[in-house]
C-alpha cells in the first residue's frame, strides 16, 4: 500500500512531562472548564471528560470539534496530548507544524495555571507524533518511509524512532539529540 502523506490528517502530538515534574489530574477539570468559558482554545471546545478511572488511559480530556486536549497518561507516561480531529488544508509537514504548536500552547497555558505553577513542567524534547488513522497510515515501513521526511521537517537535530507494533497507530518517538 502506498501513502499519500498529503492525504494523512489526524495528527497527534503528545508532550511528556518533564521528569520530576507533578500534575494532580483533578486540577485539570476546572482549568480545561474555564478554557471552554473563557474561549481559550483555537478550536471550538465543547466538555471535559474525567478518566482518571482507566488505568494507563486517556486521563482528563478537553473535548472540542476539531481537536481534543488531554492530560494523557497512556502507557502510564504521562503528558500533553493535542488530538486533531478535523482535517486541514496543506501539506502534511504543515498539519505536524500546527499540532505541534498547539500542543505546545497548551502546555504553555497550563505551566501558567494557578493550580499547576511550579509543579507541572513539560519536557518540550521529549515528543511523540502519532497518525490516529490506521487505514490511511498504519503502522508500517511504508508509512514511514512516505512520513518521515516530513516530520523531520518539522524536528531538525531530533532523533526520530517509529515505535510500536503494526496494531498500534503509526507513532514516532521524537527526542533532542
Amino acid at each position: 500500500m502506498s501513502v499519500d502523506p498529503d492525504a494523512v490528517n489526524h495528527i497527534n502530538v503528545k508532550i511528556f512531562l518533564a521528569p520530576g515534574a507533578t500534575c494532580e489530574l483533578d486540577h485539570a477539570i476546572p482549568v480545561f472548564h474555564r478554557w471552554i468559558k473563557d474561549n481559550l482554545c483555537p478550536e471550538m471546545m465543547i466538555d471535559v471528560a474525567d478518566y482518571q478511572h482507566v488505568p494507563a488511559g486517556p486521563g482528563v480530556m478537553l473535548i472540542g470539534h476539531e481537536a481534543n486536549y488531554s492530560l494523557d497518561n497512556r502507557e502510564n507516561r504521562l503528558g500533553l496530548l493535542y488530538n486533531r480531529k478535523a482535517a486541514l488544508d496543506g501539506t502534511f509537514a504543515s498539519r505536524i507544524q500546527q499540532a505541534h504548536e498547539a500542543a505546545l500552547s497548551a502546555c504553555d497555558r497550563l505551566e501558567a495555571e494557578d493550580l499547576f505553577r511550579g509543579k507541572l513542567k513539560f519536557d518540550r524534547d521529549k515528543i511523540e507524533v502519532a497518525v490516529n488513522d490506521r487505514l490511511l497510515a498504519p503502522n508500517s515501513d511504508d508509512t514511514w518511509d512516505a512520513l518521515k521526511s516530513g516530520i523531520e521537517e518539522r524536528f531538525p537535530g531530533y532523533a526520530l524512532k517509529r515505535v510500536g507494533e503494526p496494531r498500534d497507530l503509526f507513532r514516532v518517538s521524537i527526542t533532542r539529540e
